[in-house]
């Protein structure tokens, strides 16, 4: 496998289509970035290691969950890297639930153009179940705090026990689990960021409201 961006950074060989799929994903993302506010003005300069790489840890660290429900997709992080990442395998897919049109119009685009394994939902998340009933992992990135996170994944918790919710998260995530802990019972693996030093990525199972 040819050495890439994301080998780099977090150890990750992709093939030579799957770089070119990457690469052509982030030409439609400057394109349509001068234009749209896909995301924080700061951060586009540094594209790969602050989105592309940062949404491809995920895949490294769970390649075998099937369906993935990405809420709030946005400019495509992590959604439309983990459904191009997940073209050269069989059986997986990701929805990408995005209320803004503008954005999800660009989101389309660029499942269409790398022919990747996924599919978008312009709607709100609150109505995103009634149309996805089921998946394996709930994610979501810059999103909300991880009270309201999880009230927005609780559909696909409870109806599947074992979907887990994989949600990146910065250096205040201590006291977002503190916050929520008054609210939710669930297990939880904290897996320090390849790519930011003060950045987390949890791991939410079991997941139950407290009354």
């Amino acid at each position: 496998m040819p050495k890439s961006p994301l080998f780099d950074m977090i150890g990750l060989g992709v093939s030579r289509e799957t770089q070119e799929k990457l690469d052509h994903f982030v030409a439609l993302f400057d394109k349509w970035s001068k234009t749209v506010n896909l995301v924080a003005p700061s951060t586009k300069a540094n594209i790969w290691h602050r989105h592309i790489a940062d949404s491809a840890q995920l895949f490294k660290l769970l390649p075998e969950p099937k369906r993935w429900v990405d809420l709030g997709s946005g400019g495509g992080f992590p959604g439309i890297v983990l459904a191009i990442l997940f073209s050269e395998t069989n059986g997986h897919w990701v929805h990408l639930v995005e209320s803004n049109h503008k954005k999800a119009a660009f989101l389309r685009l660029a499942l269409s153009e790398t022919n990747a394994s996924g599919s978008i939902h312009p709607c709100r998340i609150e109505d995103a179940a009634k149309e996805i009933p089921s998946c394996d992992v709930v994610s979501a990135r810059a999103l909300a705090d991880l009270g309201q996170l999880l009230s927005y994944a609780e559909p696909w918790m409870l109806f599947k026990p074992k979907t887990r919710a994989i949600l990146h998260k910065g250096r205040d995530y201590q006291s977002e689990i503190e916050k929520a802990r008054g609210r939710w019972r669930f297990d939880l693996v904290i897996h320090k960021s390849a790519i930011e030093a003060d950045s987390v990525i949890l791991d939410i199972a079991n997941l139950e409201r407290l009354s």
